[in-house]
């Protein structure tokens, strides 16, 4: 098999085994996982906003994710870890699965698109864009895109700090599809420029300084008008 052929083959595993956890997972609020090969075997990191529901009653449902990833996927020695989301907000897999699920309610999906993005903004998220792709007015298939924040398309910064999430929900209609973008607050641009404090003695010596300069200032229009008295005074003498 060459180079290419395995590369293409692992993306295509790892992407069957990310779609085999959000719908095994749904319930758990599923985040995303992160998949490393060592050589004892594969490490599964798995991120949920309630992991309880992921290991289960004496770590059975976790049992049953092992066997299913050695049987069906071929992952030899899969150890599974799973880790709490602090900010399911500035989750992409999260806000995505909650889309789908207020789509499934029947909720207007501008209404849920609103929702969501107001939502990430006000985790602190420094961009969001969440596109809602297929029959939304009428028998053609159309997107509705919304945006906020500052979102890179290319670049470092997309590659290294953009999250993004694609779900998709079964309705009436069709085939809907949510696509989440998320720039995290830490993110950093190169572009972007940050001012330093300066040191506590080099703002105690410019402070002098311009205290010795308003003196100044205000002495030297007393001086100037002296002297004019003093040469009205010898005017008037003579």
């Amino acid at each position: 098999m060459s180079t290419v052929k395995h590369f293409i083959k692992e993306a295509l595993k790892r992407t069957d085994i990310d779609e085999f956890f959000m719908r095994k997972l749904e319930n758990a609020g599923y985040g995303g996982a992160t998949i490393t090969k060592t050589p004892l075997g594969t490490h599964i990191v798995i991120y949920a906003t309630r992991p309880g529901l992921v290991i289960g009653r004496g770590g059975r449902i976790i049992k049953e994710l092992v066997k299913e990833l050695e049987e069906r996927f071929g992952i030899s020695n899969p150890q599974i870890a799973v880790a709490e989301v602090e900010v399911p907000e500035l989750n992409p897999y999260i806000m995505a699965s909650r889309i789908a699920s207020a789509l499934r309610r029947g909720i207007h999906y501008r209404r849920a698109g609103f929702w969501a993005l107001n939502r990430i903004m006000e985790a602190g998220a420094l961009g969001a864009e969440i596109v809602i792709s297929g029959k939304l007015r009428s028998q053609r298939a159309k997107y509705e895109k919304f945006k906020a924040g500052y979102i890179p398309k290319c670049g470092e910064p997309a590659v290294k700090y953009l999250r993004k999430a694609v779900v998709h929900v079964q309705l009436k209609p069709g085939v809907y599809g949510v696509k989440v973008l998320i720039m995290p607050p830490d993110a950093q641009f190169p572009d972007r420029v940050t001012l330093k404090e300066a040191p506590p003695e080099i703002e105690a010596e410019a402070e002098s300084e311009e205290a010795v300069e308003e003196v100044q200032a205000e002495s030297a229009p007393e001086a100037s008008s002296g002297e004019e008295t003093a040469e009205e005074a010898e005017e008037g003498a003579e």
